[in-house]
């Protein structure tokens, strides 16, 4: 499986790191080395000094599709959850600056922990979910899926006129205002409509 992640897909949070606004999904990828399950701890890296964190919804692809319409999309995935896109900022500033890639600041080992997957028909309305990130129980992200830039169907579209999507596949759909970086003793909990979905701890 891979990840396919999307950046600057709240503008809000585009803003916050002074991106320009994209026109069309901006995309990185993550190997699936970097997925780390089961609310097990995140060890922080020894060649990063500023970890941040993004909280994100995260789509599972249940079937295979290229070239895929948007009005066909919503066929390519059933279930839904949270992932914690980790970002090491000092190296992707680095990179930014001189224009290289970003994937030593968001590919590496463990940098995308994802919750349990639900089904997407427990949710009356995909475009006003509601979820949260708390850091040592005090709120760090609230966002709602009402503040995509662009939707889970038109990001599916757009990724498939270059890269098939296979079942297994995470989509990360963006994150939104107040990243901020993570510590060590760090108890990370994240909510989507009141439930939680991710408990784990930095070290």
């Amino acid at each position: 499986m891979k990840i396919i992640a999307i950046g600057r897909n709240y503008a809000a949070h585009a803003e916050e790191l002074n991106n320009p606004i994209p026109t069309s999904p901006v995309i990185f990828m993550k190997p699936d080395t970097a997925v780390l399950k089961d609310n097990k701890p995140f060890y922080l890296p020894d060649f990063s000094s500023d970890i941040h964190y993004e909280l994100e919804v995260v789509l599972k692809v249940s079937k295979e599709g290229k070239h895929i319409q948007e009005k066909f999309a919503a066929n390519y995935y059933e279930e839904i959850g949270l992932g914690v896109d980790f970002t090491a900022r000092d190296i992707q500033s680095r990179h930014k600056e001189k224009g290289l890639p970003w994937e030593l600041a968001k590919s590496f080992d463990n940098s995308a922990p994802v919750s349990l997957f639900v089904p997407k028909s427990k949710f009356e309305d995909l475009y006003q979910l509601n979820f949260e990130l708390q850091i040592n129980q005090q709120s760090r992200q609230i966002g709602n899926t009402k503040n995509l830039l662009f939707s889970f169907e038109k990001i599916i579209a757009f990724v498939s006129q270059y890269i098939t999507l296979k079942k297994g596949d995470l989509i990360f759909t963006g994150t939104p205002e107040g990243v901020g970086q993570v510590k060590a003793g760090d108890h990370l909990e994240a909510w989507l409509e009141g439930e939680k979905m991710m408990d784990f701890q930095i070290k």
